[in-house]
């Protein structure tokens, strides 16, 4: 299993590292799997290079990039990633437009539509398409603590994803477990208080170890989450990293 995760956010509209840039979108790196994962893009083509090369990341070492829903938050920096290194596949949703699907293509990626589960690469699996007006993948990673979720808007809600997350064992019969992080947008801007107390009651009593609400989860909601999760709620911004090891050691404390 995952035993060096390692996720370091890219892009995020909150900042963690001064010397990085902000704005609305999110992306971030995940090592230590089989593969080096780019999860999502960020808004724009300067932005994500530009943090990139702060955070000294080699887009070279990237072998997979992961793009969770058609937003141009999410997708904005795919054109100069590609043009650092092309040598990769890029992983999205069956219902993207051609146009998003060609242009990785133009560059001799190799493009793999996602309809269902699908294994990425060992512990690593994608949900399959969430949703039914705004469709996303979310990706699930398996490690010997617990399951880690990493979404990008969570449109559909990251109480379905974190459900269908659980039931993920129908992928190859790998996956089960309890939800040992939750991380990234959760879409919660414009809920009320009460719609966020609900999803937050409804993690605690699936077990969710730690939570790390970031981009679209909302200031509100951010209150509401580090209130209920304590220290088990991590604060998340541009050039922010999250190991497993830093969790264990949470963990423990």
């Amino acid at each position: 299993m995952a035993s060096q995760l390692k996720i370091t956010v890219i892009c995020d509209n909150r900042k963690y590292d001064r010397q990085l840039e902000i704005a609305w979108g999110f992306a971030c790196l995940i090592q230590g799997l089989e593969k080096t994962i780019l999860f999502d893009t960020g808004p724009d083509h300067r932005l994500l290079v530009n943090n990139m090369a702060k955070l000294a990341i080699d887009a070279n070492t990237i072998d997979t990039v992961f793009l969770s829903h058609l937003h141009r938050d999410h997708t904005g920096g795919l054109d100069s990633f590609l043009q650092k290194n092309s040598d990769v596949e890029v992983y999205v949703p069956q219902s993207f437009p051609k146009r998003l699907k060609d242009e990785p293509r133009a560059y001799g990626a190799k493009v793999v539509e996602v309809t269902e589960p699908l294994n990425i690469c060992e512990d690593a699996y994608s949900t399959g398409q969430v949703g039914k007006f705004i469709k996303e993948q979310s990706l699930v990673i398996r490690t010997d603590e617990g399951l880690v979720i990493v979404a990008g808007c969570a449109h559909a809600g990251i109480i379905k994803v974190a459900k269908v997350a659980g039931v993920l064992h129908t992928v190859n019969g790998l996956l089960t477990g309890k939800i040992l992080l939750a991380m990234g947008g959760f879409h919660l801007e414009w809920a009320t208080k009460s719609a966020i107390r609900k999803i937050i009651s409804a993690l605690e009593r699936s077990g969710v170890g730690f939570v790390a609400p970031c981009h679209c989860t909302g200031e509100k909601a951010l209150g509401l989450f580090k209130e209920h999760f304590g220290n088990n709620c991590l604060s998340i911004g541009a050039g922010k990293t999250v190991s497993l090891d830093d969790l264990r050691q949470s963990a423990d404390s």
